[in-house]
């Protein structure tokens, strides 16, 4: 069966069948079980795993009646495994992230600000599917709700994620948070996210142009 996209995907398709689904399932789980080995941090690697199991407890809830499509769980898993990482190490100590910044001469590991930009570049499709299929939007609205999305669900983690450790474990503010000395950090983070997402969203229109223009030359 042919993978699915945002504008191909329907809600018939039986878990069983799923076989995708299958496998990045026992991916993700086999890469977060390894990761949960001695962390870091093993305090703050719970704190950065509650959205995560909120996320999938969700959509395992609403897969019954609202199945993504393929692509869209591809990139899912694919953020998921990026945040598995950065829990892992706390993502101010990413190794990758070290030898970015050692490569590039940064004045800090970067590992944390390329996990956002990666939220809004990996994330605006499955977004853009929602809003597809659900809110059933079409044209310019099509490709500008996943940004302005983006940029809200942002703004709300960076909220969120302010009041979490206050609430649960206040000594791990500077951790947690990843700001690593700059205090506009949280601002940098929601500016990459959006930018990943007008990438996406450019991308998207544009294949959507080539592919809709490729569909009426065979059909001539």
């Amino acid at each position: 069966m042919p993978l699915t996209t945002a504008t191909t995907a329907t809600n018939q398709r039986a878990f069983r069948n799923h076989y995708l689904l299958h496998g990045l399932m026992t991916w993700f789980v086999l890469i977060w079980g390894l990761l949960a080995i001695d962390p870091v941090d093993r305090h703050d690697w719970a704190l950065e795993n509650i959205l995560v199991c909120g996320l999938i407890i969700f959509l395992i809830a609403t897969y019954r009646w609202f199945p993504l499509s393929d692509l869209s769980y591809i990139f899912i898993v694919v953020f998921l495994t990026l945040h598995a990482i950065g829990a892992h190490y706390t993502y101010a100590k990413v190794p990758l992230g070290f030898w970015i910044q050692e490569v590039w001469e940064l004045e800090r590991n970067p590992f944390d600000r390329i996990a956002h930009f990666s939220f809004g570049l990996i994330l605006a499709y499955p977004l853009r599917e929602l809003f597809l299929r659900r809110v059933k939007v079409k044209g310019f609205w099509a490709y500008y709700l996943p940004i302005s999305g983006i940029l809200a669900l942002s703004g709300l983690f960076e909220i969120g994620e302010s009041w979490i450790v206050r609430l649960v474990n206040p000594e791990l503010g500077e951790a947690y948070l990843g700001t690593q000395g700059d205090e506009w950090d949280a601002q940098k983070d929601m500016t990459v996210a959006v930018v990943g997402a007008l990438l996406t969203m450019t991308a998207t229109f544009i294949l959507s142009l080539f592919f809709t223009q490729k569909s009426r030359t065979f059909s001539s």
